[in-house]
């Protein structure tokens, strides 16, 4: 009998602690059947995800497309249209995108077109590329060269836009999977600053959660890409100062108020702002790049003018740099018994804020670029005081921006923006299409997931 007790409390001890082991591996209210769906699910997900990337990429890559891709750019090229010009370039990209049977809007911003694709709802990327050129005399000669006297397509915007529609072309033939909608933004004006202000007034940030965008750069060779995480472009400023005084001759100057020396102390006194004022780790520049005053050698003009541009890294830092601008040219005028009047808003270069990489969004970008092109291509960028109108873009919405290296000693693309040898390596075409693609595509992907995870 006490042995009988003995192997019966043996026994139960054991079932037990079998369940107890079973119950520490299931949380309550969860089915093993359930946990094991669930792993199912994540390895299906993992697998499908890298299948459309490499679908993507594939599609990037055919001939057919790339063919394509070099085609429309090279039309764009052959026709270059300035800000707000731009309106054979916008009708080239809107029979494009109807041959795609894929739907817009336009006009937005006078010459923009917004394109969707998907399901129509959210969540919502947005992708975009700008499209006007620059008015430069083009000195390359190729088959493709400006037929237009003084406008040239210097800074990769004609590149951009046909990345972007390579992107579309894509992104269509992978619509059904497509787990929201994508905003496909070709924009005007970049160059003038203005574009991207104008578009986000009329609404092409409505229901956007997140945005991407790109530029071909000569300063990393073709095939390696570059970005940060945070403050990565300069907020740009430019000021025009009219100071104020008396005229008269210059044989008797006591009788006048001599705007040209006021002008003269305040651009040195401006200098004075980033050497002796400004933590020499927080990157600004003041310069002053236009002085006029007087129309006479012996005649003391009744006013002269100073012009210049300013750029900081941080708001706060770009918001202090003008103010301070503005102190120093008003306070030299009053020492030398002038007024004056501090413009910063001029139409012709309007203020860009910096531009800001969201830093969430940087890092999906970054995955995507190491999946597309390999972790040894895929640098940290330094900050960089050019600046760039996506800012605007980025002021309302988590994004990210990324450089795209295209430097090929080969094919001449080793000029700098605006330069009238500035050349595209057109082979970075199916490598731009596709980080457009594919950040636009995984990402609607990764957001629903996590909001069926809430759920």
């Amino acid at each position: 009998m006490d042995k009988w007790v003995v192997r019966s409390s043996i026994f139960l001890l054991f079932i037990a602690m079998s369940l107890a082991f079973r119950f520490s591996l299931n949380p309550e209210g969860k089915h093993f059947d359930s946990l094991l769906t669930c792993q199912n699910n994540n390895n299906n997900n993992i697998s499908s995800s890298s299948y459309l990337k490499e679908r993507i990429v594939e599609l990037a890559n055919d001939p057919h497309t790339v063919d394509w891709m070099k085609k429309i750019r090279r039309q764009i090229h052959e026709n270059p249209e300035l800000a707000f010009e731009e309106f054979e370039t916008s009708k080239l990209i809107r029979q494009q995108l109807d041959q795609m049977g894929i739907a817009y809007r336009w006009p937005v911003a006078r010459t923009g077109v917004v394109a969707t694709l998907g399901s129509g709802s959210s969540p919502f990327v947005a992708l975009r590329a700008d499209m006007d050129a620059l008015p430069i005399q083009e000195m390359v000669e190729w088959e493709h060269k400006s037929k237009v006297d003084g406008k040239m397509h210097a800074c990769g915007h004609d590149a951009h836009a046909a990345m972007l529609l390579g992107a579309a072309r894509i992104l269509k033939q992978l619509q059904d999977t497509l787990q929201g909608t994508v905003v496909l933004i070709f924009q005007p004006a970049e160059e003038q600053g203005q574009g991207g202000k104008d578009m986000i007034a009329e609404g092409v940030l409505d229901n956007v959660d997140a945005i991407f965008g790109l530029h071909t750069v000569h300063r990393y060779p073709t095939g390696v890409v570059a970005s940060r995480p945070g403050e990565f472009l300069a907020g740009c400023g430019s000021f025009k100062a009219k100071i104020i005084g008396k005229g008269g001759h210059a044989a008797i100057p006591h009788d006048s108020i001599d705007p040209i020396l006021a002008a003269s102390t305040a651009v040195i006194s401006l200098q004075n702002i980033v050497s002796r004022e400004i933590d020499p780790l927080d990157s600004q520049v003041v310069s002053v790049a236009m002085i006029h005053g007087g129309t006479a050698f012996n005649v003391i003009p009744d006013s002269a003018t100073v012009e210049g541009t300013f750029r900081a890294f941080s708001k706060k830092s770009f918001n202090a740099l003008r103010e301070r601008i503005k102190e120093v040219i008003e306070g030299q005028a009053a020492v030398h018994r002038c007024t004056c009047e501090v413009n910063f808003t001029g139409t012709e270069h309007p203020i860009i804020p910096p531009t800001v990489n969201d830093a969430r969004i940087y890092e999906h970008v970054r995955r995507v670029s190491i999946d597309i092109v390999g972790e040894g291509n895929v640098e940290l960028a330094p900050v960089f005081m050019g600046s760039e109108d996506f800012a605007f873009y980025l002021d309302k919405v988590p994004g990210s921006f990324l450089f795209l290296g295209m430097r090929n000693e080969k094919v001449g693309s080793i000029y700098h923006p605006h330069s009238p040898y500035y050349t595209i390596d057109e082979d970075v075409f199916p490598i731009g299409a596709s980080i457009y693609a594919v950040v636009a595509h995984s990402y609607l992907s990764n957001s629903t997931r996590k909001l069926n995870s809430y759920d």
